[in-house]
């Protein structure tokens, strides 16, 4: 019973002692966490990335935990508020994340051969419709109230075309603005007859079934906008972020390039900084998106 007794006594210091000797947790001990934006259906998107995830647990050596926005909205309040380390979003809502909490870029997608895409303005082919003025008093559907490609730019389109000024002036110009919470659903909007137009990115149309391809037109491009991309929290460690960067931009070429079709089908990246965005700033600024 002395023993026991003795045992007893020691064991908080054993314990403590152990401790005292213990290597110190590192930031590798803490999973990464990164959020998706979710074009379509986010359980699918979660299964799609399924492989990256497990090559980016290999390659950084530490847990990678992921999850779905369903809206662009979603994106930046994760990072935020910081329950994401690493998000994959459009430069507009980067604009909005970096002016709200700091978020910055360390990668840029690339596409079709291209680290920018445009905006198009899309119609039935039977409408009648062949200019951008003709769709005065008309209705029109956008991807996404903080959209780049779905709402941001196609506006800047029509203000090129001297038809509106500023983002309020839209809603004069239209009869009825609509956003569609998604680029094929956008598509499908314009295709479907719900309204006259649509201004979305490029790719929306490929979203399309190939029949159905062919009832739609283009009006106008956009000027260019950078690609989305990858941007991380301002207070996410400096090694987390190079060891990410470092392993995206290791599957442009190599064995593992093949994971890039679980990344939204991307033909790789590039590196990116707060420079690639400042004409996306500027206008989001006159837009009246960002305040000073």
């Amino acid at each position: 019973m002395k023993n026991s007794r003795r045992w007893r006594t020691l064991l908080p210091i054993l314990f403590l002692a152990f401790l005292s000797n213990a290597p110190a947790s590192s930031a590798t001990d803490e999973p990464l966490r990164l959020v998706f934006i979710a074009y379509q259906n986010p359980d699918q998107l979660l299964d799609d990335v399924q492989p990256v995830i497990d090559y980016l647990e290999e390659r950084l050596q530490r847990p990678v935990k992921y999850f779905a926005a369903t809206d662009y909205a979603g994106v930046v309040e994760a990072l935020r508020n910081q329950t994401a380390d690493a998000g994959f979003m459009g430069p507009l809502q980067y604009v909005i994340a970096h002016q709200q909490a700091g978020v910055y870029p360390i990668l840029g997608e690339v596409y079709n051969g291209s680290p920018t895409y445009v905006s198009r303005i899309f119609v039935r082919k039977d409408s009648g419709i062949g200019s951008l003025d003709a769709l005065r008093g008309k209705t029109i559907a956008f991807v996404d109230p903080i959209s780049s490609s779905g709402y941001l730019y196609p506006l800047d389109a029509f203000r090129s075309a001297g038809l509106i000024d500023r983002r309020d002036d839209a809603d004069r110009f239209f009869g009825k603005i609509y956003f569609a919470g998604g680029d094929e659903q956008a598509m499908r909007a314009v295709l479907n007859k719900f309204v006259d137009a649509v201004g979305v990115g490029q790719y929306a149309f490929n979203l399309l079934r190939g029949n159905e391809r062919n009832d739609v037109v283009s009006l106008a491009d956009s000027r260019p906008i950078p690609s989305h991309g990858v941007f991380v929290r301002k207070s996410l460690d400096k090694a987390s972020v190079k060891a990410l960067q470092e392993a995206l931009l290791a599957l442009n070429e190599g064995e593992n390039t093949g994971l890039l079709k679980h990344l939204y089908n991307v033909d790789g990246y590039v590196t990116a900084d707060e420079n690639t965005y400042n004409e996306v700033e500027e206008l989001a600024r006159e837009f009246e998106f960002i305040k000073e």
